[in-house]
C-alpha cells in the first residue's frame, strides 16, 4: 500500500466549530490515534505529548476505499464508532454515511438540531424515536422535518411521542413510502393517521401498535383497513388497546398475513376470529394473551389449516372443546403454549387430542394445567419429535409422570419443571432416559435438592443441570427467623420505650415530617409500624410474645384482641399519632377463641420484664 504524507495543525483557541475542536482533540489526545494515522517524529520530539503545527504524519488508511472503511465500522459498537469519528474529517464523513441505524431521544428540545443530525447521518434506514413520559415529545413539525431528511426509511419506531397527531402521520406516510416495519406505543394519533400510513406504504410488512390512545373514542373512530399494504402485510401485533376491534378490517383484508398477536386487548374477540379465520387464510402463528375469547373463537381459528404456532395464555373462557377443535384440524402444529391460569378448564381431554393429532409437535409449554399420567404418556408416546417441554405450576405432575417423560421422550433436548411436586427420585430418571437431553431446569420444586443435581452432572457430564431452589430455602429461613427472632425484636422495643423522648429540633421535626409523608405515600407506613409497636408493647405487659404482624394485613391480627386490650395498647402511642389512635378506637374489635393461639410464652421477655420491675421497686424504696 502506498503512503501519502500530509500536514495538520491545531485549531485556533477561539474556534467555534465543534467538529473541528473534536478533531483537534483526537489528534492530540492519545498514542492509539497516532498509531492509526502513523505519526512520525524525531528523538527530540519524542518527549512532547502533543504535535505542533509543523508535525508531519503518514495516514496509512488514506488509500483504503471508503466502502471498505465503512464495512470495518459496521463491526464496531456504538461507542467505538463515535470515537473513530473523531480521528479525522474523512472518518467522520464515512462513519456518518455508513450508519444505518439511529436511536434518538425525541423530546421537544430535539427540533432545532434535526437538520444538523440528519445532515451528518444521511443514510439512516432504521430510526427509533423515544420520549420519556415525563417530557414533552416532538410534534408534527419535528416528524415532518425528519421524514423529509430520511426518504429511504424502512423501519420506524415511535415510543411516547404524544404530541404527534394525524397530520404528522399523514406527512410521514407521504414522504417515507418505502416503510417496511412500523411500531408505535403510547402515542395519541388516531385511525386517520393509521389509515394514511397503510394507504401510502405499499411495502409495509410488519405493524405493531401498543396503547394507541387516539382510537379510544369508539363513537367517532373509523375502521382501519389494509389499504395499499393488503398484499405486503405479514405481521400484525396489537397490545393493550381499548378498541382493538377497529383493526378487524385490516386483519381480515391482509391476504398474506402470517403472524397475528393479540395481547391484553379489551372487548369481545370471538366475532373477529370468525371474520378473519377463513379456510383460505395463510395464518401460521397466532398469540392470544389475556383476551376475551372463548371456544367459539378457537373453533373459528381451527379453519386456519396452516397454523404452526399457537399461544393460548390466560384466556379463562377457553376450555377443552376449543383446544380439541384446534388439534383436530391444525395438523401442522409445531409449537403450542397453554397457560390455563389454574382454572382447570383445559386438561386431559385437550392434551390427549393434541397427542393424537399433532405428530409434528416440537415444543410444548403447559402452565397452570393439571395433566394426568395418561395424557402425558400419550404425548410422550405419539409426539416423537418433541424437543422442548416446559411444565409449570401443575399440582399433578409428580415422579411417576416425570419418569414416563424420561423413558419415552427420546427426542427431548430441553426440559423445564417449575413449581411441581417432583422429588429427587423423579429427577434421577434422566440419568438414563432422554438420550438427546441437553439442558434441564428445575425451579421452585420443594422436594428437589442440590445433591441430585450434582449426582446427575456426574452421571451425564454433557448435560446442563440448572437447579434453582434458593427461593424455597429462603422462604424456609424467613419463616424460622420470624418465629425465632421475635424475642430480639421485643428486647429492642423495651429499650426504645424506656428512653425518654428527646427535645424536638428543627432537624428532628423535618425528619418526622418526611417520615410521616413517606409512610402515607407508602400506603402502609405509619399504620403498619403502629400496629407492630402495639402488639410488642402488649406482649411486654402480659409477659408473652406475639407472632410478627404481616405488613400486608395488620388489622387481621388486631381483630383477635379484646376492646380492653386494644385500649391498653393505645396508651403506648405518642400524641403525634393521634389520628391513628382515633382510628383504632373506632374499630369494633371482637374477641375470638383463637386469641390464645396468637400468644406464645417467652422466657427472655419474662426475664426482661422482671428485671425492670425490680429496678422500679428499688427506686421506690430509695425514694
Amino acid at each position: 500500500m502506498g503512503q501519502s504524507s500530509s500536514s495538520h495543525s491545531l485549531s485556533p483557541a477561539g474556534s467555534t466549530h465543534n467538529h473541528q475542536r473534536s478533531i483537534t482533540r483526537s489528534f492530540t489526545s492519545s498514542s492509539a490515534r497516532s498509531e492509526i494515522l502513523g505519526f512520525r517524529y524525531s528523538k527530540e520530539e519524542a518527549s512532547f505529548d502533543f504535535p505542533d503545527a509543523t508535525t508531519s504524519f503518514i495516514d496509512y488508511t488514506s488509500e483504503i476505499p471508503d466502502d471498505c472503511l465503512a464495512v470495518v465500522f459496521k463491526f464496531l459498537g456504538a461507542g467505538d464508532r463515535k470515537r473513530c469519528s473523531l480521528v479525522s474529517r474523512r472518518w467522520l464523513l464515512v462513519e456518518g454515511q455508513s450508519r444505518n441505524r439511529l436511536a434518538i431521544d425525541a423530546n421537544s428540545g430535539l427540533i432545532p438540531f434535526i437538520p444538523s443530525i440528519f445532515s451528518r447521518f444521511d443514510s439512516v434506514t432504521k430510526l427509533s424515536l423515544r420520549c420519556d413520559r415525563r417530557s414533552v415529545s416532538i410534534d408534527d413539525n419535528g416528524l415532518i422535518m425528519i421524514s423529509l431528511r430520511c426518504l429511504n426509511l424502512t423501519r420506524l419506531k415511535l415510543r411516547g411521542c404524544r404530541e404527534i397527531t394525524d397530520v404528522g402521520m399523514a406527512a410521514l406516510a407521504e414522504n417515507c413510502k418505502g416503510l417496511k416495519k412500523f411500531s408505535c406505543g403510547s402515542c395519541m394519533f388516531g385511525a386517520k393517521g393509521m389509515n394514511a400510513l397503510l394507504d401510502k406504504c405499499s411495502s409495509l410488512e410488519e405493524l405493531s401498535v401498543k396503547r394507541l390512545r387516539g382510537i379510544n373514542d369508539g363513537v367517532t373512530a373509523e375502521p382501519i383497513g389494509p389499504g395499499a399494504a393488503a398484499k405486503s402485510l405479514k405481521t400484525v401485533c396489537l397490545k393493550e388497546l381499548y378498541n382493538g376491534q377497529f383493526f378487524g378490517p385490516l386483519i381480515s383484508g391482509a391476504k398474506n398475513l402470517k403472524t397475528l398477536k393479540l395481547l391484553r386487548c379489551l372487548g369481545d374477540w370471538d366475532s373477529l376470529m370468525e371474520m378473519i379465520a377463513v379456510p383460505e387464510n395463510s395464518l401460521v402463528e397466532v398469540h392470544l394473551e389475556r383476551l376475551q375469547v372463548s371456544d367459539i373463537g378457537l373453533s373459528a381459528l381451527s379453519n386456519c389449516s396452516k397454523l404452526e404456532i399457537l399461544h393460548i395464555v390466560k384466556t379463562p373462557d377457553c376450555t377443552n372443546v376449543g383446544v380439541i377443535s384446534i388439534a383436530s384440524q391444525c395438523k401442522y402444529l409445531r409449537k403450542l403454549h397453554i397457560d390455563g391460569w389454574k382454572t382447570n378448564r383445559i386438561g386431559n381431554e385437550a392434551l390427549i387430542a393434541i397427542a393424537k393429532n399433532s405428530a409434528n409437535l416440537q415444543e410444548l409449554v403447559l402452565i397452570g394445567v393439571n395433566p394426568s399420567s395418561i395424557s402425558l404418556e400419550a404425548i410422550a408416546t405419539n409426539c416423537q419429535k418433541l424437543e422442548r417441554l416446559a411444565l409449570c405450576g401443575s399440582e399433578t405432575i409428580a415422579d411417576t409422570e416425570i419418569s414416563c417423560i424420561a423413558s419415552k421422550c427420546v427426542a427431548l433436548k430441553k426440559l423445564c419443571i417449575k413449581g411441581c411436586p417432583v422429588s429427587d427420585e423423579g429427577i434421577e430418571a434422566f440419568a438414563w432416559g432422554c438420550p438427546n437431553l441437553v439442558k434441564i431446569k428445575v425451579k421452585k420444586c420443594r422436594n428437589v435438592t442440590y445433591e441430585v443435581g450434582d449426582w446427575l452432572r456426574a452421571r451425564r457430564g454433557s448435560l446442563v443441570v440448572n437447579l434453582d431452589v434458593c427461593a424455597v430455602e429462603a422462604e424456609a429461613m424467613d419463616a424460622s427467623a420470624s418465629d425465632n427472632g421475635v424475642q430480639e425484636d421485643m428486647e429492642i422495643t423495651h429499650v426504645a420505650v424506656a428512653q425518654p423522648h428527646p427535645l424536638a429540633t428543627s432537624n428532628s421535626v423535618r425528619g418526622s415530617i418526611f417520615k410521616t409523608r413517606f409512610g402515607l405515600f407508602g400506603a402502609r407506613g405509619i399504620v403498619t409500624s403502629t400496629f407492630r409497636r402495639i402488639l410488642q408493647n402488649i406482649s411486654s405487659t402480659r409477659m408473652c410474645t406475639i407472632k410478627p404482624v404481616p405488613s400486608r394485613d395488620p388489622e387481621k391480627y388486631l381483630k383477635h384482641m379484646t376492646p380492653n386490650t386494644v385500649e391498653k395498647a393505645l396508651s403506648f402511642i405518642p400524641l403525634s399519632e393521634a389520628p391513628t389512635t382515633n382510628k383504632l378506637r373506632s374499630k369494633a374489635w371482637t374477641p375470638t377463641p383463637s386469641t390464645s393461639k396468637l400468644l406464645l410464652h417467652s422466657k427472655e421477655t419474662t426475664r426482661t420484664l422482671k428485671s425492670s420491675q425490680m429496678d422500679t421497686q428499688a427506686q421506690g424504696t430509695r425514694n
